[in-house]
C-alpha cells in the first residue's frame, strides 16, 4: 500500500505581491533620485507665483537673476548692467536658437526687470521666459 506523501501535492508558486512592492519601491527610488540631479544654475531668490506657470525642459538655458538689492548675476557669476548687452550679444552669436530665464525677486525693482528684457531683445535672443512658481489655489 502506498502512502501519500502532502509534500508531494505541493507546488512552487511565484507571488506577485511581493513583486508588485518590489517595483513601486524601485520606481519611487528612481523618481527620488533622478529629481535630485535637477542642477540649479541660479542664484536662489523668492519668486513671485503665477497662475499660467509652465514648465520648460530643454537644453541648458542661461538664468539671469535680478535680487531684491539690484544685483544681476549671469547664472551664478555677479555681473552689471554695464556687461550685460555684451555677454548676451555674444550668446547669440554663439547659439541662434539661445534661452534665457528671468529670474526676478518679489521685491526687486521692476525698472531693472524690464532693462535686463530689454537688453535682452537688443542683442536678438527670441526665447526669453520670466521665471515664476505655480500660484496655489
Amino acid at each position: 500500500m502506498k502512502i501519500p506523501n502532502p509534500q508531494a501535492r505541493r507546488r512552487a508558486r511565484i507571488e506577485i505581491i511581493p513583486l508588485i512592492d518590489i517595483m513601486f519601491f524601485l520606481l519611487a527610488t528612481f523618481i527620488m533620485v533622478s529629481l535630485s540631479m535637477i542642477k540649479n544654475v541660479s542664484v536662489p531668490v523668492s519668486l513671485p507665483s503665477a497662475h499660467s506657470a509652465k514648465s520648460d525642459s530643454s537644453k541648458a538655458p542661461v538664468a539671469i537673476t535680478i535680487t531684491k538689492d539690484e544685483k544681476i548675476y549671469w547664472n551664478k557669476d555677479e555681473t552689471t548692467m554695464d556687461e550685460l548687452p555684451a555677454r548676451l550679444k555674444a550668446l547669440s552669436d554663439s547659439d541662434g536658437d539661445a534661452k534665457v530665464f528671468i529670474h526676478g525677486d518679489k521685491k526687486a525693482d521692476f525698472g531693472s526687470v524690464v532693462l535686463v528684457l530689454d537688453a535682452i531683445r537688443q542683442a536678438g535672443i527670441k526665447h526669453t521666459a520670466i521665471r515664476t512658481t505655480t500660484a496655489q489655489k
